[in-house]
């Protein structure tokens, strides 16, 4: 990933955990915040001390930058987001992997055309019968 594609100082990670938006799977949580229009998104990746050593963190970090770049195409321009890898992340294969971030970006509404999740809100295409209940007639 280009280095002015990156999030770099603390700050910038601070400013996205505080202000941004958070969303997760059980692989992976994103925290994004929109900023000014600059024609591209910059991307920070964290991963643990507790998940290994060196070597087993850039090793995911690697994979997580290599999966964002070769699908930056599809994400929204204009965020500063935040991946934060977590354990189960480990045992992965990297399409696994791929699957999970694309999930999670999805979830989150970062992907072109994909609106957020909001929790408590029954999908579009739901087969409920709101409404459709025949009413029982009055008297007989």
């Amino acid at each position: 990933m280009h280095r002015k594609l990156r999030l770099r100082k603390r700050e910038d990670f601070n400013t996205v955990y505080r202000y941004g938006k958070s969303f997760a799977n059980s692989q992976f949580v994103v925290y994004w915040r929109k900023r000014a229009p600059t024609g591209t998104f910059r991307m920070g990746v964290s991963v643990s001390s507790k998940l290994g050593g060196a070597v087993v963190r850039n090793r995911l970090r690697r994979m997580v930058k290599e999966i964002v770049r070769l699908n930056a195409a599809k994400l929204q321009e204009d965020i500063d987001l935040v991946l934060i890898v977590r354990k189960p992340a480990l045992s992965m294969a990297y399409k696994e992997m791929e699957g999970s971030i694309l999930h999670v970006l999805r979830k989150a509404g970062l992907l072109k055309g994909s609106k957020p999740f909001q929790p408590g809100r029954k999908p579009p295409n739901s087969q409920g019968n709101r409404g459709n209940k025949p009413h029982a007639s009055k008297g007989k």
